[in-house]
């Protein structure tokens, strides 16, 4: 038979964890379904998040697990695969769960450059977000891998940490960037060096440098590259969600709250936008979980005879 519960929460990130701790302490019958794939697992620690400030991200999670439980939240370690406009959601084990209603938090899978050394070094001295290492990598030599033009604002953005910093075009030509880009770059001090990369140089479990097809290496000692974001919000598209097209993907409509176009739907945390940091989500997933058990109340209230 298929398992009832008031609310469904799909992704056990800070987002999901946060609005079932809500909903949990709302007393109402909350299911977590966690595929235990969180986007920032490869990063050893997390910043900027008060009091949680340089702590694991697993450590986090696994905290957020014990809290809910607390609440008689239950969670399992499954993956949705479909779901019905009736919010009847389908797991590859096979297994089905009904809500009344849904919050996806599925958040979103990077997908880097292909450049042989990136993906092995992603998380300890390649990185993405100033904001999130930019204090741990301070003052060393910096290279920014361009993916595409909008790296210029990246290459800006990492010279608040260092004033060595290299921008490496890769795939952008240098026409593609404009005379506002020139002159910031110059301001700042960021050097521009066209080319294709070829690899990022390793030597004893470090990164040491950059080298470019052409066979000219820069001595380099983090790189910071944009991966690609890829929403996962396929369960959204099944149930028809309205999505806008954003300069870092197509992501669904809501409001403050993370209500979307589909009535008693919820999408928080990187599963409505590429920016959202631990914080954020976390904060987004409370929006989400107390807008949500108010809406429950009022629901059965108004169907009281």
């Amino acid at each position: 038979m298929t398992e009832q519960y008031e609310v469904i929460v799909v992704g056990g990130g800070a987002a999901g964890l946060s609005a079932a701790l809500v909903l949990g302490r709302a007393r109402r019958r909350t299911l977590v379904v966690d595929a235990g794939e969180p986007r920032n697992a490869p990063a050893a620690h997390m910043q900027g998040y008060l009091t949680r400030d340089g702590m694991p991200p697993a450590e986090f999670l696994a905290l957020g697990r014990e809290e809910i439980a607390r609440y008689g939240v239950d969670l399992i370690r499954d993956r949705a695969v479909d779901v019905t406009e009736g919010f009847t959601v389908t797991l590859a084990s096979g297994r089905a769960v009904h809500g009344r209603r849904l919050v996806i938090a599925t958040g979103l899978r990077d997908e880097l450059p292909t450049v042989p050394g990136v993906a092995e070094r992603f998380g300890r001295d390649v990185i993405h977000c100033p904001y999130c290492h930019g204090w741990e990598v301070r003052d060393r030599s910096f290279g920014v891998l361009a993916t595409t033009p909008m790296s210029v604002h990246q290459a800006l953005m990492v010279s608040q940490w260092s004033k060595d910093v290299i921008l490496f075009l890769h795939t952008v030509t240098e026409d593609e960037l404009t005379d506002d880009d020139l002159r910031r770059l110059a301001a700042a001090g960021v050097q521009v060096v066209p080319g294709e990369v070829a690899e990022l140089v390793v030597e004893e479990d470090r990164l040491t440098g950059v080298r470019l097809v052409d066979g000219s290496t820069h001595a380099r000692e983090v790189v910071f590259t944009a991966p690609r974001a890829i929403p996962q919000t396929d369960l959204l598209e099944r149930l028809g969600a309205e999505f806008e097209e954003t300069p870092f993907g197509a992501y669904p409509v809501v409001d403050p709250t993370g209500r979307t176009t589909v009535p008693g739907v919820w999408a928080v945390g990187n599963a409505m936008g590429f920016a959202e940091q631990v914080v954020n989500a976390a904060a987004g997933g409370y929006r989400a979980g107390a807008t949500v058990n108010g809406e429950l109340l009022m629901t059965d209230l108004d169907a009281t005879p």
